[in-house]
C-alpha cells in the first residue's frame, strides 16, 4: 500500500537551501584549512627591483627568516599560540598560529647584497634590487655620419 504525501513547495525550497548552505560551509572550511599555513604575499615588479609585502601580525621580528638560494626566495615566520589560562575556557579561537612558509622563484636574479627587509607594524617589506646585468639600459643614439667631417 502506498501513502500519498501532499507536495509542499516551501519544504522543498527549505531542503534545497539547507543543502546549499552545507555545501558552502564545507567548501569554506576546506579552503580556510588549506591556506592556513600559507603566507600571503604581494609581489611588485619594476625595472630595477622587486618589492614584496607580507602582513605578519603578531610576529616578532626575530621569528622571521628570509633566504635566497638559486633564484628562490623563501620567507618563513612563526606566530606563538596564546595559551589559555587554567581558569578560562576557549569559546572561539580563529587567530592563526604556528609556522608559515612561502617560497617563490623570481624571474630575474637579484643583488642580494643590496636587499633590504623592513618590518614595521606587522608588515614586512622586502626591497630586492635586480642585478645590474638584467636591468634595462638605454643605448644613446648619435646623430650624423661619423666618417664625415
Amino acid at each position: 500500500m502506498s501513502t500519498l504525501v501532499r507536495w509542499n513547495p516551501l519544504r522543498e525550497m527549505a531542503m534545497l537551501q539547507s543543502a546549499v548552505d552545507r555545501m558552502f560551509d564545507e567548501t569554506w572550511r576546506t579552503t580556510a584549512n588549506a591556506s592556513a599555513n600559507a603566507l600571503a604575499l604581494d609581489v611588485h615588479d619594476s625595472d630595477g627591483a622587486y618589492t614584496i609585502i607580507a602582513n605578519l601580525p603578531g610576529v616578532e621580528a626575530d621569528k622571521i627568516n628570509i633566504s635566497y638560494h638559486d633564484g628562490t626566495l623563501t620567507v618563513s615566520a612563526e606566530v606563538n599560540k596564546t595559551e589559555a589560562k587554567e581558569d578560562h575556557r576557549v569559546l572561539v579561537q580563529e587567530r592563526i598560529s604556528g609556522s608559515f612558509t612561502r617560497s617563490l622563484t623570481l624571474p630575474q636574479p637579484i643583488d642580494i647584497d643590496q636587499a633590504e627587509a623592513d618590518f614595521n607594524n606587522g608588515v614586512l617589506t622586502l626591497s630586492l634590487p635586480k642585478t645590474p646585468e638584467v636591468q634595462p639600459r638605454q643605448i644613446p643614439v648619435r646623430t650624423g655620419n661619423p666618417n664625415h667631417n
